[in-house]
């Protein structure tokens, strides 16, 4: 019995490993066979190796031509123009030959991953483990070979892909890595050519000359290259080009609706005269933001540039024409074409003894006619004067082009050429920007009623026709800054500077970079400007045109105050997001921020909570009619702390909305803006009673501003010392006829009552001497 239960044992422990095994062998299977269907999908929705080739292809070719006069086919010297057009462009290569890296790496990874499941998966030890029963064996073994058929072609695919894609991952890393190394040589050829600035790189310009190449292979290879530029930069750059032409739309709807007012009030003059910025909207629109807004674009390519400096001057000779004289016209159209004379010249991308004369020409003749236009001494017809000392300076400065090209200094020459002409054309722009905004925001506030006049942070008031002088020196800085850029030692200076802004700084556990920090305040102040721009465009009575406008208007007012703190809600977690400051930072300060409130900021916080609670439930709207403590007049603006309330003695009331909340507060408008009249008249004791209250009665019906429902109420009320009281209740259509109408009510009863001989008696007394009995009243006189 011992040996039977022994062996009963030992079988029944087989028997349970066995089935173990087979549990596990069946979920082992499923899992190879799962694999092997998600490997095939993966490898179905892989990256196409043929379509990266062609990229390797087309990045070889782009490569090539962005090498071309930089380390191939060489001329006689390095041009700074070139150098930085090479730079650009292998750069935008390099960044994405890495993107098509990151995503073969990915694959490889995919890859990698299946071949390494499958592999573990078949040779799991459950697997080789077979079963004692012949029949379960046979069975056993078409399942293995099923799977292994159906993984086979699977593996070996994953393989080859691998293969195929580590192939491709050599390639581009090789090409990165050329690309890194061809950015370096090009950073050393600009560095050696900013320290040798004024070394002489080619001969005099009447030596024997060196082998130039030719220059339809410089114009053809320097317009593909350029073309190859300014295509990388766009789509790089294209939310920041598409933000400007946002920008662009917003300008010329705000030019088109002032234009729309001035035409509907007739305050169009025929000289235009300080309404210039209103003549074509469009046109000025452009004109303003392409010329302050092209500092978005950080470093862009000369065409980019030159194509919004060509859109900038068409729009505005437009502009301007027949507003400046013909004599400063011309001269405005002649710098135009030097400068695209000196900008084609510009484009050109290496050193010819052809390109050496044509500055030459170009420069001298610019000179001449700089030297004239200032010698003719009509600076008086100037609009902007600063425009002549830019002219003084193209002269000096194309002179000195010219001695330098004389002298072999082709780059600091080529440089000097085009600078010469461009700050010219630069200055007038912005001199001109600078008045059309003044006069854009001027005229606005011309027709527009605002009770801020600090809105855009400048003083109306007192600029008239004469810039602020904040605006003429970020003028001037923006001026230095497009200049600069030619000029290979800006590079050199400008990148430690950039370093230093980028660099990131930790102070405690937390890490920022001054750049984070004024893209905060900068943020900031945008969402805070254009929270103001929101109040000061719905708080127009130009805007009201009617009662059905006038109701619309009051409507809005608290949801602009909705809007703005949306807007500055959303500012403020945009600003901290482009600062990258953590959150949990920000519960540390809102923490802090609930010290100080539960300490001294309850005021503060109260006033605030009141404005959101006017903002839901709407007390008061900006319009209505109200009288808060005897204070009576009309609701401006509401605000965030505070409401503006203009009282009917035409002053401004600042009243905080806390302060508004708890006030015993009558809403007129919600009543329908009506108000009953009362008004008390005396009449005399022997008067007529019934005459009088009819001839009132007459008087009332025959006033159009008084309601004929409910109907005027006309009471005897009470017997006075010296006369009967009569008692009008009225009501009016509108509170703001209600004085109105009292007086010419009171003119109208005291005229009709003189016509029917009926007396409004006054108070008066009449007193009595009575003599002491036994006394003469002689005895008194």
């Amino acid at each position: 019995m011992q040996d039977f239960s022994k062996k009963s044992a030992k079988e029944s422990i087989e028997d349970f490993k066995a089935d173990q095994v087979a549990m596990i062998q069946i979920e082992v299977i499923n899992k190879i066979r799962l694999t092997i269907q998600e490997a095939k999908g993966f490898l179905k929705n892989g990256i196409d190796t043929v379509t990266i080739k062609k990229r390797m292809t087309r990045l070889k070719d782009d490569y090539h031509t962005a090498s071309d006069g930089v380390f191939i086919n060489l001329g006689t010297t390095q041009t700074y123009r070139n150098l930085a057009a090479t730079k650009r462009v292998l750069r935008e290569l390099s960044l994405d030959a890495k993107k098509i890296r990151t995503l073969l790496e990915i694959k490889q990874k995919g890859l990698a991953g299946f071949h390494f499941k499958i592999d573990s998966l078949s040779t799991a030890p459950e697997l080789f483990i077979f079963p004692k029963d012949s029949v379960q064996t046979v069975d056993y073994f078409r399942t293995l070979a099923s799977v292994a058929v159906e993984a086979a072609p699977v593996d070996s695919v994953l393989k080859t892909s691998n293969i195929q894609v580590q192939k491709l991952l050599n390639s581009y890393n090789l090409t990165i890595s050329e690309l890194q190394n061809a950015v370096e040589q090009v950073e050393t050829f600009e560095r050696q050519m900013a320290n040798e600035t004024l070394a002489r790189e080619v001969p005099n310009i009447w030596q024997k000359q060196l082998h130039f190449r030719p220059i339809t292979d410089i114009i053809k290879f320097s317009l593909n290259k350029n073309i190859l530029t300014f295509k990388f930069y766009v789509l790089n750059n294209a939310g920041r080009l598409f933000l400007i032409i946002l920008l662009v739309l917003g300008s010329f709807i705000y030019l088109n609706a002032l234009q729309k007012i001035y035409r509907e009030k007739g305050l169009i003059n025929k000289e235009m005269n300080g309404q210039l910025a209103i003549r074509y909207p469009a046109l000025s629109a452009a004109l303003i933001v392409l010329s302050l807004f092209q500092f978005l674009l950080i470093s862009p390519p000369f065409l980019l540039s030159f194509c919004i400096w060509i859109i900038c001057c068409v729009c505005l000779t437009i502009v301007f024409k027949n507003f400046i004289t013909t004599y400063w016209m011309r001269v405005w159209l002649l710098m135009v074409v030097f400068f695209l004379f000196a900008s084609a010249g510009n484009l050109l991308l290496q050193a010819s003894r052809v390109e050496r004369w044509y500055m030459l020409v170009v420069a001298l003749i610019g000179a001449i006619v700089g030297t004239i236009i200032i010698r003719q001494k009509r600076n008086r017809e100037l609009k902007e004067k600063w425009i002549a000392y830019s002219i003084i300076i193209m002269i000096l400065l194309e002179l000195i082009s010219i001695i330098l090209n004389i002298y072999g200094r082709f780059n600091l020459a080529k440089t000097l050429f085009l600078v010469g002409f461009l700050n010219v054309i630069i200055a007038i722009l912005f001199l001109w920007v600078v008045r059309l905004i003044n006069e854009g925001l001027l005229l606005a506030f011309e027709v527009y009623t605002v009770q801020d006049r600090k809105l855009f942070y400048l003083n109306f008031g007192k600029v008239g026709s004469k810039a602020p002088g904040l605006l003429y020196f970020l003028l001037v800085v923006g001026w230095f800054v497009l200049l600069g850029h030619n000029f290979p030692v800006f590079d050199l200076y400008s990148k430690p500077v950039l370093d230093f802004m980028s660099e990131e700084r930790t102070l405690g556990n937390f890490s920022f970079s001054i750049n984070g920090v004024l893209l905060f305040f900068v943020i900031m102040t945008i969402s805070v400007i254009l929270s103001k721009i929101v109040s000061f465009f719905t708080s127009d009575d130009h805007l009201v045109g009617s009662k059905n406008d006038n109701t619309t208007k009051r409507g809005l007012g608290s949801w602009v105050l909705l809007l703005r703190i949306s807007i500055l809600s959303t500012g403020l977690f945009l600003a901290i997001a482009a600062a990258g400051i953590p959150m949990e930072r920000i519960t540390i300060i809102i923490g802090a921020l609930g010290v100080g409130i539960g300490f001294g900021l309850q005021t503060l916080v109260n006033n605030l909570v009141s404005g959101l609670i006017i903002a839901f439930e709407k007390p008061v709207n900006v319009g209505d009619i109200i009288d808060v403590d005897g204070q009576g007049g009309t609701v401006k603006s509401i605000g965030f702390r505070s409401s503006v309330i203009t009282t009917w003695d035409g002053g401004d009331l600042v009243m905080p909305n806390g302060d508004l909340l708890n006030s015993h507060l009558m809403n007129w408008t919600l009543s329908g803006n009506r108000k009953r009249l009362s008004l008390v008249v005396g009449i005399d004791y022997g008067a007529d009673l019934e005459k009088c209250r009819a001839i009132v009665i007459e008087i009332l019906e025959a006033e159009d501003r008084i309601l004929k429902n409910p109907k005027p109420a006309v009471n005897f009320e009470l017997f006075g010392d010296s006369s009967i009281e009569l008692r009008i209740l009225a009501w009016t259509h509108h509170l703001r006829e209600n004085n109105p109408t009292r007086n010419d009510i009171i003119i109208a009863i005291n005229e009709a009552f003189k016509k029917n001989n009926i007396k409004i008696p006054f108070k008066q007394q009449e007193i009595y001497l009575h003599p002491a009995p036994n006394e003469n009243p002689t005895d008194h006189l």
